[in-house]
């Protein structure tokens, strides 16, 4: 009879008021709260217009709807005891309306759930239903659905940032994101950056009032304590929008920001591999509402996060792609003078005036099978690219592996080119795209452009292989396709323009054995570079058996023997007896000879500047001098070795991120470091710390470890310095140089590869300069 009569009561009241207005007394929020191991609490809180109750989840089945809460299954989210409620008012006792005892909620209302998620689970949804009443009338059973995402991968740094849901929609007006800046010897400002929703606001750490005022929570930061850090002076904090006043919904001067805010702490670490951690409690709220406060953890270790600092100079990465370009179109332009390839040039261009009904269709067709070369050989630099990947790529330039891979392939190289064997494709896949080429039309230019690719192989196959083994040991991804663009352009270029301009077929020198000649002498090229691969190892690993003299002797022999080959004194197969010597092949045995005199001079000490990165560097001698620097100045292999002493002279330091197979570092020790006002500097100014990151030593086995930084093994010296680049100035390129103090405070902004001297002497005296100023 009570539920009928509550029925009855309930349609009664409920139809007097239905249709004179709409009612929305009750107003949700969700939000979670990040509680550690994994662990979250839901709430889900309820604002009532004044007069109006929400029931408990706990009244009697005779009574009104109660609150309730109903969640999807999900298997990786463990629901942790009952929904737990409180209320701003609660009032317990015989209800009016349904004339029963019970208990419900006014004012403002919070319920709460615990649970526990796993890594990888799906948003938990869900939804609640609930019946409001005042004195007079209650309105029907709601429902309103939730739904709470969790990233597991972000939680022990941005768990639970206060996502909140109001009336079905999802709020975070505040995002979080934490980040850390290299500040000196071992000292980073940890900054933490709030993003904020248009007409948000978040609060300072600074309120005013007192605390038996009703203010918003202010922003706190709350470190562990930890002997392994020291945190120096306060949080600092600014913001985009910073407005101070009378704060609409407390009354009291506050000071909040809109947009975008970030505090910044300063810390000097202890230990390089301490961990700070802490939480953050803010409050955000808009002109009409407040979202509870939210507490949000943070973890920053010495070696993680990702640190910002000045660009550095990128002229250098610039330059090494035009170099890649330009050594590909030198490749394209021999690969134009090999047997294979010369005598395909007036054949298809005849081929294509011949055929063609104007002179107009004839230069389009040639023009059409020039740009298939292109796409056929840029095709090829595309898949060397994405096979290898970048990270490959940056591998190579001293990988064991690689190099000894490497080396071995010039030498297989040169022996082809040499006569003693072909290095080309099966003849059945030739045949066929050589068929395909008798379609005609576009796809038959195509196809036509693919057999000369085929058939050419044996004389094309090593040039291509150097120059994108050349590029990939750049170490960028755009190298092999640059390298294929300016290799298939110088090999395009002629058919196009014989087309346009068939008379020129008649400057063209007749084949003959001067075009083996041209591919022999290929072959003594690819021998050199061969030798550089397996000084790269040489050098990486200190084996020692191939050093600067050593490396020079054989290539002066290799390019001796390149000389009396031109002037016929060696022959090898497909070679016919030199009857005469021309004035091409005596110019061409001239630079031979001089080039090998030149090498010569470096068996004294010479720096061969012209060759500045292909022998080993000066100081890997068989004249063991003591020192393991370039040009005799007292350098350190180690950074805190260098910082110490760095501090007991009291001089700046110069960090050289270098390696031992980087071209370029040699380059500017070679070019620039041996200029004399360049070299003072590097002596008597500086302390020099040279690390090397391709060093192969061995880590003591207490030392190797995953770098909680870049999540790579650590277990090489080369490993460590590599490391402290990326996590500490966020680059991976050498040569880089840092200017730090002895305390690693940046003196200026880091510089990359710099050939310009006038630049580099300007780097060095600023940082100096900017020294000498800040210990005056």
């Amino acid at each position: 009879m009570r539920l009928l009569k509550a029925v009855v009561v309930f349609l009664f009241l409920f139809n007097q008021t239905a249709f004179t207005q709409i009612l929305e007394p009750a107003k949700w929020q969700f939000s979670k709260e990040y509680l550690g191991n994994h662990e979250y609490m839901l709430y889900f809180d309820v604002k009532l217009d004044p007069g109006w109750s929400i029931y408990s989840q706990y009244i009697s089945d005779e009574g009104p709807v109660p609150t309730s809460f109903h969640f999807e299954k999900n298997k990786k989210i463990q629901l942790i005891g009952n929904v737990e409620e409180s209320g701003e008012k609660v009032k317990e006792g015989m209800d009016p309306i349904f004339e029963i005892f019970l208990k419900k909620f006014s004012g403002s209302a919070r319920f709460s759930q615990k649970v526990k998620v796993e890594k990888g689970a799906k948003p938990l949804k869900g939804y609640l239903e609930f019946m409001t009443c005042d004195e007079e009338k209650c309105l029907p059973p709601a429902q309103v659905e939730f739904q709470f995402s969790f990233d597991e991968t972000s939680a022990p740094q941005d768990p639970a940032s206060g996502k909140s849901e109001t009336s079905g929609g999802i709020l975070e007006p505040v995002k979080w994101s934490f980040r850390k800046e290299a500040a000196g010897q071992l000292e980073y400002n940890l900054i933490f950056e709030a993003k904020i929703d248009s007409g948000w606001y978040l609060y300072s750490q600074h309120i005013g009032g007192s605390e038996e005022d009703l203010r918003p929570v202010p922003t706190s930061f709350h470190f562990e304590k930890s002997e392994e850090y020291v945190l120096i002076d306060s949080v600092q904090e600014r913001g985009k929008k910073e407005v101070e006043g009378m704060d609409p919904i407390f009354e009291v001067y506050v000071k909040k920001y809109s947009e975008e805010a970030s505090f910044i702490q300063r810390i000097r670490l202890n230990n390089p591999d301490a961990v700070v951690k802490g939480y953050l409690e803010f409050m955000t709220c808009d002109d009409e509402k407040c979202l509870p406060p939210q507490i949000v953890e943070f973890s920053f270790s010495g070696n993680t996060a990702a640190i910002a600092s000045a660009v550095s100079d990128n002229g250098g990465h610039q330059r090494t792609l035009l170099g890649i370009f330009l050594a590909g179109f030198v490749g394209g332009i021999l690969a134009l003078l090999t047997p294979c390839v010369f005598p395909m040039i007036p054949m298809t261009v005849s081929f294509f005036t011949k055929t063609s009904k104007t002179r107009s269709k004839g230069i389009a067709n040639a023009i059409t099978y020039g740009i298939s070369i292109i796409v056929i050989y840029v095709l090829v630099g595309f898949a060397v690219t994405k096979m290898l990947g970048a990270d490959a790529l940056n591998a190579m330039a001293s990988n064991a592996f690689f190099n000894l891979t490497f080396f071995v392939v010039f030498v297989v190289f040169a022996i082809s080119f040499f006569g003693y064997f072909e290095i080309t494709f099966p003849s059945a896949l030739v045949n066929k795209v050589d068929k395909a080429s008798d379609k005609g039309g576009l796809i038959g230019i195509f196809f036509m452009a693919f057999t000369l690719a085929l058939v050419s192989f044996s004389c094309t196959g090593p040039i291509i292989g150097t120059l994108l083994v050349e590029a990939a040991m750049r170490g960028n991804n755009l190298g092999p396709l640059l390298g294929m663009f300016g290799f298939s352009l110088a090999l395009a270029l002629p058919f196009g323009l014989f087309a346009a301009f068939p008379g020129w077929l008649n400057t063209l020198p007749r084949s003959g054995g001067w075009l083996n000649s041209v591919k022999v002498v290929l072959g003594f090229l690819e021998l050199a570079l061969a030798l550089k691969f397996l000084s790269n190892v040489d050098l990486a690993y200190h084996w020692g058996f191939l050093k600067r003299e050593i490396f020079l002797g054989i290539w002066m022999l290799i390019f001796l023997c390149m000389g009396l080959y031109i002037l016929g004194l060696i022959r090898f197969p497909h070679d016919s007896k030199v009857a005469r010597i021309s004035f091409p092949r005596a110019a061409f045995a001239t630079l031979t000879f001089a080039f090998v005199i030149y090498l010569g001079t470096g068996l004294t000490g010479a720096p061969l500047k012209l060759l500045s990165g292909f022998p080993p560097p000066t100081f890997y001698s068989l004249r063991d001098t003591g020192s393991k620097c370039p040009h005799d100045i007292n350098c350190f292999k180690d950074l805190q070795e260098g910082i110490a002493y760095a501090r007991l002279v009291k001089k700046p330091v110069i960090i050289d991120f270098t390696g031992w197979s980087c071209v370029n570092c040699r380059k500017m020790e070679e070019n620039v470091w041996v200029e004399p006002e360049v070299l003072r500097y590097l002596k008597e100014e500086y302390v020099l710390i040279s690390l090397y990151v391709d060093d192969k030593t061995a880590l003591p086995k207490s030392e190797q470890k995953v770098s909680p930084c870049t999540g790579k093994m650590i277990k090489t010296v080369g490993n460590k310095w590599s490391e402290y680049q990326a996590c500490a100035f966020n680059t991976n390129s050498q040569p880089y140089y840092v200017l730090m103090t002895p305390s690693q405070e940046l003196l200026n902004t880091p510089r990359g590869y710099t050939p310009d001297k006038e630049r580099y002497i300007r780097f060095l005296q600023e940082g100096l300069e900017k020294f000498r100023n800040g210990n005056s």
